[in-house]
C-alpha cells in the first residue's frame, strides 16, 4: 500500500479537459496518485462538496518593480505572493525589468534577490527590454533565453520604455532566433502623447480623461502594427490585456489567417468600465482605477466574453500593478492632482482574478468550469513552458492545487484582501466563489481566510521554450480544451 504525505480527499477534480470525483494523494510535493478512493496516506485535507482544481498561474503581474518617476510598486514579493496564494494561484510570472542603459542580466540578478527567500509561491521571470542593444539582442537576450526566460516583453508606450518600429523588429527576430515569446503591450506612444496634451490645453485633467487619452483605437491601431510585424518577421506574439472589441477584432482577424498571434485579457475589462474614473463628482478618487489600456463599458465586457468563450484569448491575467492610494507615492499624490497624466499607471488585482472570472463567468453561465481552468491555469503554463510540471492534475506534476467553494458568496473589499495597497479598485463587488485553500507543491500556504506560510516556499522555475503551431494551437484551445491533458503543446 501506498503511503502519501497528504491526501485531498473526495472533491470534484476538475481540468481543462475533464472532472471527475477524485481523491489526489501527494508525496515529496509530487501527485502520486488520482483514484476514486484511496485508503491509506498520512494527513487529510476534506475537499467534500468543494472542487479541487490547478493552483491559478498568473502570467502578468508586476512585483517590486519602480514606476514613473521611481515610485515603487505597493507589493513587493512577499506582499504580493500572500496576496496570491489567498486568490488561489500557485505560480506567477512577473517581470525583471531593464532600465535604458543597463545590462538585462544586471536586471534580472536584480529582481532574483527582490524575491529569494521571499516567495509563498513558484515564480519565473519575464524579460522586460528597455534598451536593445546589439549587445542584448546578440549576447544576453539568447543566453538567458537559454537560461530558461523564454519570454520578453516590449512596450509601444510610455516614455521610459516604448521602442520604436525598428528597435520592435530587431527584438522580433532576436525571439524567432531564440524560440521566444514575445509579449506586446499595444498602445500608440505618439497618438496618446497628442490626445494627452489637447485635453491638458482644454483643462480636462481629471483621472477620468485618461481613458480618453488612449481610446480604442490607440489600441487597435497599435495592436494591428504588432501583428504585422510578427508577420514580417514569422514570431510568435502575445497581444497581453486587451480591453475590448477593436483590438480583439485585429487579433481574431490574424488567428483566422493562420498567424501566431495569441492574446490575453484581464478582470478589469469585464468588472470596471471607464465611469468608475470618474470617482466622486469626478474629483481624484478616480485615480484608483487608473491603469493601461483603460476600463471600456459594458458592450466592450460582451466583445470579451465573445472572445473569450470563442478562443480568441489564451489567458487571463491579472495584471497586478499595484500602487498606494493615499501618500506621498501614490495615486493621489500631489502631481497627480495636477493631471491625470501623472497618477501612477496601474491596480492591483492578483487576489481577485479566479474569483471574479469564476463568478462572472462560470456562474454567470458564460464559460465551463474547465475552460476556466485552462484560462487561468493550463493554458499559461503551456504558453510559458511550464507544462506539463505545472497547470494540470495528474500522477507525476507538482502538487498545486486549489480547494475552491464554488457556492460561497462575498463581497470584495479592502479587509479581505492580503496585498500590499491600501485599497482594492473592486471594493463592494460581489462573488460567487473563492478560495478554501491553496497547496503549493503539496505544501498548505493558505487555509481559510489565512495564509499560513511557510515564507519563503516558493522557488523559482526555469521554464523551456515552446513550439506555437498556429493552426493547432488554434483549434485546440477554442472553447477552452488547450491541448490534449498528456500532451506537450508542439509535441
Amino acid at each position: 500500500m501506498e503511503a502519501y504525505d497528504l491526501v485531498v480527499r473526495g472533491g470534484t477534480v476538475v481540468t481543462a479537459s475533464d472532472t471527475i470525483k477524485a481523491d489526489i494523494g501527494i508525496r515529496d510535493g509530487r501527485i502520486i496518485a488520482v483514484a476514486e478512493t484511496i485508503t491509506t496516506g498520512g494527513e487529510t485535507f476534506d475537499a467534500r462538496g468543494l472542487l479541487v482544481m490547478p493552483g491559478g498561474i498568473d502570467s502578468h503581474v508586476h512585483l517590486a518593480q519602480p514606476g514613473a518617476g521611481g515610485v515603487m510598486l505597493a507589493d513587493d514579493f512577499e506582499t504580493g505572493t500572500r496576496s496570491a496564494v489567498a486568490g488561489g494561484n500557485t505560480t506567477l510570472i512577473p517581470f525583471a525589468l531593464q532600465r535604458r542603459g543597463e545590462s538585462l542580466r544586471h536586471a534580472v540578478a536584480a529582481y532574483h534577490s527582490e524575491a529569494e527567500g521571499k516567495s509563498y509561491c513558484d515564480y519565473g521571470f519575464h524579460l522586460i527590454i528597455t534598451d536593445p542593444t546589439p549587445s542584448v539582442i546578440g549576447q544576453e537576450l539568447p543566453s538567458l533565453v537559454n537560461d530558461g526566460y523564454s519570454s520578453f516583453k516590449v512596450f509601444m508606450t510610455y516614455d521610459d520604455m516604448v521602442l520604436n518600429d525598428r528597435q520592435l523588429l530587431d527584438v522580433f527576430e532576436c525571439a524567432k532566433e531564440c524560440s521566444a515569446l514575445v509579449m506586446v503591450h499595444c498602445e500608440g506612444y505618439d497618438a496618446i502623447r497628442f490626445l494627452t496634451e489637447r485635453l491638458e490645453r482644454a483643462g480636462k485633467t481629471a483621472p477620468y480623461y485618461h481613458a480618453a487619452s488612449r481610446p480604442q483605437v490607440v489600441e487597435r491601431e497599435a495592436t494591428h502594427r504588432a501583428i504585422s510585424h510578427a508577420e514580417l518577421i514569422d514570431v510568435p506574439i502575445m497581444i497581453v490585456h486587451v480591453s475590448g472589441r477593436e483590438p480583439m477584432e485585429q487579433i481574431r482577424w490574424a488567428q483566422q489567417r493562420g498567424l501566431k498571434v495569441f492574446a490575453e485579457t484581464c478582470p478589469q475589462y469585464v468588472a470596471l468600465t471607464a465611469e468608475d474614473l470618474k470617482g466622486l463628482n469626478m474629483d481624484e478618487s478616480g485615480g484608483k482605477y487608473v491603469c493601461s489600456p483603460p476600463p471600456r463599458d459594458e458592450a466592450n465586457w460582451e466583445a470579451i466574453w465573445e472572445g473569450l468563450k470563442g478562443g480568441v484569448f489564451s489567458t487571463f491575467s491579472s495584471d497586478h500593478s499595484p500602487f498606494m492610494y493615499e501618500g506621498p507615492t501614490g495615486k493621489l499624490n500631489p502631481r497627480a492632482r495636477t493631471s491625470f497624466r501623472w497618477v501612477p499607471n496601474g491596480i492591483p488585482g492578483v487576489e481577485t482574478r479566479l474569483p471574479i472570472l469564476f463568478s462572472r463567468g462560470v456562474v454567470g453561465g458564460r464559460i465551463s468550469v474547465n475552460e476556466f481552468v485552462a484560462l487561468t491555469s493550463t493554458n499559461h503554463a503551456k504558453m510559458y513552458g511550464l507544462y506539463p510540471r505545472k497547470g494540470t492534475i495528474a500522477p507525476g506534476v507538482d502538487a498545486d492545487l486549489v480547494v475552491w467553494d464554488p457556492n460561497r458568496e462575498v463581497t470584495i473589499t479592502q479587509g479581505l484582501m492580503h496585498h500590499g495597497p491600501d485599497y482594492t479598485p473592486y471594493e463592494g463587488q460581489k462573488v460567487t466563489g473563492w478560495p478554501v485553500a491553496t497547496f503549493v507543491r503539496g505544501t498548505c500556504v493558505f487555509a481559510h481566510g489565512d495564509v499560513v506560510g511557510p515564507l519563503g516556499h516558493g522557488g523559482f522555475l526555469k521554464r523551456t521554450t515552446t513550439k506555437y503551431p498556429a493552426a493547432e494551437w488554434q483549434s485546440t484551445t477554442r472553447r477552452g480544451a488547450a491541448v490534449g491533458e498528456g500532451e506537450a503543446l508542439g509535441q
